[in-house]
């Protein structure tokens, strides 16, 4: 006999962006879960800011906090490219690719987003456990039973690993694929918003293959810059705010203003960029894994989260419905994910190499537009 949704139990590993959002999704769905989270204070995600595009608004706005993230970040439509001196090369609106009634893209600060949706966990009574990890999984019949760190065990109907790029759970199910790095190294800070800044900008060239900056509130914008991948082991933290002030001096416009914000190294975050694709199936048994678990991809189209949210979504979705939940459902979860994902892990990738090799004839304008239609449709 099949279990309703009401009296199936879901662990979600991992307090993120798509744990949060997959919690509260099945906690609306009637679906019992528990979130554990590795950190003791589940501190807000580090990072200066997040660019939100359409298609994470969408579901953004299932989850419920849209209204606020509209509220606290910062709505634009459009995107400018300049020279390194600040002139505007080209301006153009974005596609929206989560509907016409949504913005192109939210400028979002990061820890706000976190904090919005930690708020939603709490708010929906999923159980939540923090400073808590997996120790390890017994998968017998129809669940899966989860010793924890403190030494407690449990059993679920179906166990969620959203637990990030370097994911334990991904490695204690025996999915060997690991993160690799493209080259790219990123150091990007907070600074006040500029008057007239009111979309992203962005400049391709300089001593950087990117600097760019995009408004997280009517106040704060998110500055970054793009570089060759250094040893990260021979950068001294407390030379980052340096580091930014040296590397932003090629450039005009408005940088000498946001150049004058990088004072403390602590509000400076220094990380490579990574590629990650699981090809085969994202589940063991009855554990499965969702968001940057599963993949990640360079931020040159801003869809790590996108993609992440969508995952939560679509497994949310399946999960809610009356059918058994086996290797059929999440296979499907799987087979409906791995197109879209691949795609823009390719397209992210493909951009950055493009801007490794210095490709002069490279198409970006067409694999951008191709890229972000197809996010139109529903995933």
């Amino acid at each position: 006999m099949t279990a309703t949704p009401a009296t199936r139990s879901v662990l979600v590993i991992g307090g993120g962006t798509s744990g949060n959002a997959l919690t509260v999704l099945l906690r609306r769905a009637g679906i019992a879960v528990d979130l554990i989270e590795a950190g003791p204070d589940w501190k807000a995600s580090l990072g200066s800011g997040i660019t939100l595009q359409g298609n994470a608004l969408r579901v953004l706005r299932e989850v419920g906090v849209l209204d606020a993230v509209e509220k606290d970040g910062y709505t634009a439509d459009g995107v400018a490219v300049l020279t390194p001196d600040g002139t505007v090369l080209a301006a153009h609106e974005e596609l929206r690719t989560g509907g016409d009634d949504l913005p192109a893209h939210i400028g979002m600060q990061r820890p706000r987003l976190q904090q919005l949706l930690i708020e939603q966990v709490r708010a929906s009574g999923a159980g939540i456990r923090l400073g808590t990890t997996a120790t390890a999984f017994d998968q017998r019949g129809d669940g899966v039973d989860v010793t924890f760190s403190d030494g407690t065990s449990r059993r679920y109907d179906l166990v969620a690993g959203a637990d990030g790029l370097h994911s334990a759970t991904r490695r204690m199910i025996g999915i060997t694929d690991e993160p690799v790095p493209t080259g790219m190294g990123i150091w990007r800070a907070p600074a006040p918003r500029p008057a007239g800044v009111t979309r992203t900008e962005m400049i391709y060239g300089g001593p950087c293959y990117i600097a760019g900056y995009c408004p997280t509130s009517e106040t704060t914008v998110y500055t970054y810059l793009v570089e060759q991948a250094r040893d990260r082991a021979s950068l001294d933290p407390g030379s980052y705010a340096d580091e930014m002030r040296r590397l932003s001096e090629s450039y005009g416009g408005v940088w000498p203003q946001l150049r004058a914000a990088f004072t403390d190294p602590k509000a400076v975050n220094y990380a490579w960029f990574d590629q990650h694709l699981v090809e085969g199936p994202w589940h063991r048994g009855r554990i499965v894994l969702v968001g940057d678990a599963a993949h990640c991809c360079p931020p040159t189209f801003a869809q790590g989260a996108a993609m992440s949210l969508e995952d939560a979504l679509v497994l949310a979705e399946l999960l809610a419905g009356t059918g058994d939940w086996d290797d059929r459902l999440l296979t499907a979860y799987h087979s409906r994910r791995l197109p879209r994902v691949r795609m823009v892990v390719d397209a992210s990738v493909q951009l950055a190499r493009w801007l490794l090799d210095g490709a002069r004839d490279a198409d970006v304008p067409g694999l951008m537009h191709r890229t972000m239609t197809a996010l139109k449709e529903r995933p």
